[in-house]
């Protein structure tokens, strides 16, 4: 439980400031060679590795290069010297960041143990003596500053240097150089969040120019938003359409598959219509006798009966004409009968 807190703590906790003397161990300090130190000895402490430099613009190539010296030995306590402003400006240049911004930068960095502020230009035996250092970590690049070749030279004769690899591609430098060659954008983005152009030191004229670039750029991107607006309603009306097509195509075969199953030359309606042809034919040509048991036709009641014929014996009743010679021959025969009656 006690080494999970003890691991908690050393990745959230930052680094401490050194103090005096920083270090607690009050047995002699040995000297160690590497060899000794690779071994992991002594035991009764760890080996205290001393890394220095400005680490102005704190980045990815600053933090490998220490990651490298806590590693170097099994039991590493890592010291970070970090230069003050007053000697960084006066043997290397300016920087972007004050001395106690990377001060606080350095102490939040999982590898460092302690941080020692205003830390000197060239590493003295007193100074090295007085912190108790076992051995210093610096890339392996001659570093020629305040007159000397290689400021390192001394410690690399001493036995005491362990190199590390520098990050290729990332540097400070390569960060300043980076902006000063976009220096424009970078201004027209300040500008846009609200820096004034006093802050920026940017003239009067740049500064309207950048202002009138930025409303441009605001307007060239309106008008891409548009035109991607456009093109994505375009492609959603030319989706929809091909889709309306496709089921009008769809509905305009099954139309006309209905249409030919009806009205082709072998269709339903054909079949229907010869059917019935010759069943209204075979009507017309032998039709049918009503049947013999068939019930009389009743009279219908609005008609009134024919009145009686008149008896033949009347006298003045005139027969009437005949229709036929053989209706007249029997109309004759019959008034021959009643004469001889009467007779």
């Amino acid at each position: 439980m006690s080494v999970a807190k003890e691991a908690c703590c050393t990745l959230t906790e930052p680094a401490i400031f050194a103090r005096e003397t920083s270090c607690d161990c009050r047995a002699p300090h040995e000297k160690l060679t590497i060899a000794q130190a690779r071994r992991g000895t002594p035991v009764d402490r760890p080996v205290r590795v001393y890394a220095d430099g400005i680490f102005d613009l704190f980045h990815s190539g600053h933090a490998r290069a220490l990651m490298q010296a806590k590693n170097l030995f099994p039991n590493t306590y890592l010291i970070v010297g970090v230069c003050s402003d007053e000697l960084t400006h006066k043997y290397k240049g300016f920087t972007v960041m004050t001395e106690h911004e990377r001060y606080e930068a350095l102490r939040h960095c999982r590898y460092v143990d302690e941080v020692l502020r205003d830390a000197p230009w060239t590493l003295t035996p007193e100074f090295l003596e007085k912190h108790k250092i076992d051995f210093v970590a610096h890339d392996d690049i001659p570093y020629s500053s305040a007159g000397s070749e290689d400021v390192y030279k001394h410690i690399k004769e001493a036995g005491m240097f362990v190199p590390t690899q520098r990050t290729e591609g990332i540097s400070t430098s390569d960060l300043i150089t980076r902006i000063v060659r976009d220096y424009d954008v970078y201004a027209r983005r300040n500008l846009q969040r609200g820096y004034t152009a006093k802050e920026l030191n940017v003239s009067y004229i740049n500064e309207k120019k950048y202002r009138l670039q930025n409303q441009v750029d605001r307007m060239k991107e309106k008008v891409r938003t548009v035109e991607e607006k456009s093109k994505h309603f375009v492609y959603r009306v030319e989706e929809k359409s091909h889709d309306l097509i496709q089921k009008w195509e769809e509905k305009s075969r099954e139309f006309i598959g209905n249409f030919l199953e009806l009205f082709g030359p072998d269709g339903t309606w054909k079949q229907v219509f010869q059917e019935r042809s010759g069943r209204m034919l075979s009507y017309a040509l032998s039709p049918r006798e009503s049947p013999c048991n068939s019930p009389p036709r009743e009279l219908s009641p609005l008609r009134s009966p024919s009145p009686p014929s008149p008896p033949a014996r009347w006298h003045n009743a005139r027969p009437s004409p005949p229709t036929s010679p053989k209706g007249a021959s029997a109309s004759m025969s019959s008034m021959s009968e009643g004469d001889e009656d009467e007779k």
